[in-house]
């Protein structure tokens, strides 16, 4: 595993010209960019597997392509503030027959010489043959240590996990009971458009529909990746932007971000093509740790300018939060029968989150 291994160093305190360029509004530093940056540690990291450590660079008849195919999750786990200097890092610690587990972190360096933890996460490569685009084998894991084989378990967890997922699906399977009736209930509360007596005066209904934001940009070849296509990060930091912008508008405040839970790379972007990413808030609620919690779906497709129609690319998934104030009083409501399956997806992902977060306050 060790042999995978690769870092980056982002001197911000150190370095005002670094910090400058991953400034936010705040003074703070720019998540969505720290995101950019961990997608292409991990293609790095991915390659030097496959190519083994001691090749210096991908070579041009390398007959391979490595490509992300998933981020399962990041989770924000203290603060970004003060800013400090930052150490991104990570290794694969999972094999499949083609695909790879990298495991990152963001580590703050604190002037004495003591390291924080501020973010952790999951992406999930895979590797494709450069002329069938089929996949393509890659090197298995040789664990050497008790801690190596520690870590290739936990992937084996989350490669279970990611099955069970996908069979419990709302494309193939229905919702829950519980699920179900929380929607009826939610239905029966807050859903019925013409009737309002059943809402409290301090309650805010929102149709999930109207919480739609949507920006739409022409892919330029300054943002392409070694394969001349779109760089994933990139569009994974223009999700972030937006999934925050349409966050802030529904709280009507300043909102912090709690976790990425999940982004799909269905189809890579071409350059030059006309991209349309839509966010929608499809789950809001309030909790003892968090006056307000709200989970973010924002798609990406690719315009046919011919056509008008348009191809999906990428599905991003966002948790952001509001640490005071008092609780949230906007409520997002289904109408469609659609509307109400990202309800439940939302939910899902809100109680995962809040289980992890548990988990980790334990140990």
């Amino acid at each position: 595993m060790q042999d995978s291994y690769c870092e980056i160093l982002l001197p911000f305190a150190s370095s005002p010209e670094v910090l400058d360029r991953h400034t936010n509004a705040s003074g703070g530093i720019r998540t969505g960019l720290l995101m950019e940056h961990l997608d292409s540690l991990s293609g790095s990291i991915a390659y030097k597997h496959v190519l083994g450590p001691k090749v210096p660079a991908l070579p041009p008849d390398a007959g391979f392509y490595i490509v992300t195919a998933s981020v399962e999750r990041l989770d924000m786990l203290a603060s970004l503030y003060p800013v400090r200097d930052m150490r991104l890092s990570g290794q694969i610690i999972h094999t499949g027959k083609s695909s790879m587990e990298v495991a990152v972190r963001m580590e703050a360096l604190e002037k004495d010489g003591r390291e924080q933890t501020i973010m952790v996460g999951r992406f999930c490569m895979v590797c494709r043959d450069g002329r069938t685009h089929r996949s393509r084998p890659v090197n298995p894991l040789l664990l050497d240590t008790e801690e190596d084989r520690q870590l290739y378990n936990i992937g084996e967890v989350h490669r279970r996990r990611r099955q069970t997922q996908a069979d419990r699906s709302l494309d193939r399977v229905p919702p829950t009971a519980s699920e179900s009736q929380e929607l009826h209930s939610m239905y029966l509360n807050y859903g019925q458009e013409e009737k309002t007596s059943n809402l409290n005066e301090d309650v805010e209904r929102v149709w999930l529909g109207d919480t739609r934001l949507e920006k739409t940009m022409v892919m330029f070849p300054q943002e392409r990746n070694v394969h001349q296509k779109i760089f994933g990060g990139y569009l994974m930091r223009l999700a972030y932007e937006l999934g925050f912008a349409n966050s802030c508008l529904f709280t009507r405040g300043h909102v912090t971000f709690v976790s990425l839970d999940g982004i799909s790379f269905a189809r890579p972007v071409p350059i030059g093509s006309l991209l349309r990413l839509t966010s929608n808030i499809v789950h809001s609620s309030s909790s003892k740790d968090y006056p307000a919690l709200v989970h973010v779906w924002v798609h990406a497709d690719v315009v046919d300018l011919e056509t008008g129609t348009e191809q999906r690319t990428n599905d991003f998934r966002f948790t952001w939060c509001r640490e005071t104030g008092p609780p949230l009083k906007r409520i997002v409501v289904p109408k469609t029968y659609g509307e109400a399956m990202q309800w439940v997806e939302g939910r899902r992902a809100l109680e995962m989150g809040s289980e992890i977060r548990k988990l980790r306050k334990r140990q």
